[in-house]
This record gives structure tokens, C-alpha cells and sequence, in this order.
């Protein structure tokens, strides 16, 4: 498993770096200082309950609009409709 650098890891979290970075300069500080010092999944668990509300105050933006847009691909569902019963 590849390592990552702090940016990455919160890009894969939806969390906009440079907006938390901007809003919250220490926590910020903070985390990255830990997360230097430790694997990405002891960091993930140490500090689960404090990454969703990072993640609703500074979302990726990137991602919303990616989803938003419909693709080309899409086509209806087929609807399976069962036999009529005969006698």
C-alpha cells in the first residue's frame, strides 16, 4: 500500500485542503504533524469522530460537480413484468 502525503489523504477524505488549511490553520497544523508521524489508518481511527465535520465545513467541491453531471452511458431500466397465468 502506497503511502500519502496530508493534501491526498484529505482529497480521499472530500475535505478541500487549502479551504481547512485557510479556516482552521491550526487544527490543520496539527493533523498534518500527526498524520507525518503516523500510517494513514491509525490516523484514520484516532481521529474518526472528528473527520465528518471537517468534511461538512470544508467540502471538495470538485467531487459535487463530478457527480452531479449526468453521463452519456445511462439507459432505462428494463422492467422484468412476470407471465400472465393460464389455466
Amino acid at each position: 500500500m502506497e503511502i500519502k502525503d496530508f493534501e491526498t489523504y484529505l482529497k480521499d477524505k472530500k475535505i478541500d485542503s487549502a479551504a481547512f488549511q485557510k479556516g482552521e490553520p491550526e487544527q490543520w497544523g496539527k493533523f498534518k504533524a500527526l498524520y507525518d508521524q503516523m500510517h494513514p489508518n491509525s490516523f484514520t481511527a484516532q481521529k474518526l469522530y472528528l473527520i465528518n465535520p471537517i468534511r461538512r465545513a470544508f467540502p471538495l467541491k470538485e467531487e459535487v460537480l463530478e457527480k452531479a453531471a449526468p453521463t452519456a452511458q445511462a439507459r432505462p431500466k428494463v422492467m422484468m413484468r412476470p407471465k400472465p397465468k393460464t389455466n
